[in-house]
């Protein structure tokens, strides 16, 4: 993988640097992607969608699904050896869990009575996608706790670096404050944490201080009451987001890229890359996360990581299904890849 990005402030640039071998993190760094509520997708594909109206599919794919699972694949076309944990039930839980250990990533379950969830992508040619997403079935309290002594003991696993990474919604039946309680565990196993969640998991998760939280822009309306529109805005979200309890941050701004602050006293970094026709953005977001997790292992620089990440989710434009990114497609882009501080506009007196 290389590192191609050139930070620009105003006129002045700075020149990348090398970044290390990514050889080196397979050995030493672990990253445990967490899902509460996997699922499979179902990706349809037909010429026009018609709601109401029988519909002619012309190809059809069900695959391992759900944001979790999407991060882990990311992370492996990257080059790391993630560990996927999660419930799994019924036949649709063993076709999960055998589809992620297809793709040759970990896969660690934890069993429930009721079935696991299946998602619907339609994809028609206009260009249009519609998602289907089932809630999942319902947690019984001695699975949700026989999930959390699980994780407690892959957390604890080695003294290597440690990033788990909480991704998607939750399930009934899991309590709201779940993702506050698994970064407790990973934080006490020395792990970094990083949260891409929404709704009151997400709010209950702020008082543990997540070390660094990717959400979209609608997400982050919801949470900080800001209208994410643009840059500037984007940048006041991302400040509340730290205010909140957050580490560090960053917005998803669809085809506008990402904006992010590694600190409150820091300015904002916002990095995009010209804008691609895709077939489906789903899975954007986690790819992005993938690739930015993977960049924070691997010790680069803030404005690197967000520049890794941009990368990430423009190649998922490109991929055949969510997440199945392509090291070479990471890598052509990466040097597009533009970032600057976001610079605010003095209001006129």
């Amino acid at each position: 993988m290389r590192a191609c990005v050139t930070l620009r402030r105003g006129r002045k640039s700075i020149p990348p640097m090398n970044k290390p071998k990514p050889d080196s993190l397979s050995l030493d760094a672990l990253f445990f992607c967490v899902s509460l509520n996997p699922a499979i997708d179902t990706r349809l594909v037909l010429d026009a969608f018609q709601v109401g109206h029988v519909n002619r599919v012309s190809e059809a794919y069900r695959t391992a699904g759900g944001k979790a699972a999407h991060v882990a694949m990311a992370l492996q076309a990257l080059g790391a050896n993630p560990r996927w944990i999660g419930f799994s039930g019924g036949t649709t839980g063993n076709e999960l869990v055998e589809g992620l250990r297809r793709l040759r990533i970990e896969a660690i379950s934890v069993p429930t009575a009721q079935d696991t969830r299946v998602n619907l992508e339609i994809i028609d040619s206009r260009g249009g996608v519609t998602e289907l997403l089932e809630p999942g079935g319902t947690i019984a309290p001695s699975e949700w706790c026989e999930f959390l002594e699980t994780c407690e003991k892959e957390f604890q696993r080695m003294a290597s670096r440690k990033i788990v990474l909480i991704s998607g919604s939750q399930p009934p039946g899991i309590p709201a404050e779940a993702s506050a309680v698994l970064l407790k565990l990973a934080q006490s196993s020395g792990c970094l944490v990083f949260l891409d969640t929404s709704g009151a998991p997400l709010a209950q998760a702020f008082a543990v201080g997540p070390d660094f939280v990717k959400i979209n822009r609608e997400e982050a309306q919801s949470v900080t009451g800001v209208e994410v529109n643009d840059v500037i805005s984007a940048d006041q979200a991302v400040r509340k987001l730290l205010e909140r309890g957050a580490k560090s941050a960053a917005i998803s701004l669809g085809d506008r890229g990402i904006v992010g602050i590694r600190q409150i006293s820091e300015p904002a970094i916002h990095a995009w890359v010209a804008p691609l026709k895709a077939k489906s953005t789903v899975g954007c977001g986690d790819a992005a996360l993938g690739g930015f997790a993977f960049a924070t292992a691997s010790g680069l620089s803030f404005e690197r990581n967000l520049s890794l990440a941009v990368a990430c989710g423009a190649a998922n434009c490109l991929a055949p299904l969510p997440a199945r990114i392509n090291e070479e497609d990471v890598s052509r882009f990466e040097p597009a890849v533009r970032v600057e501080h976001v610079v605010k506009k003095e209001t006129a007196r």
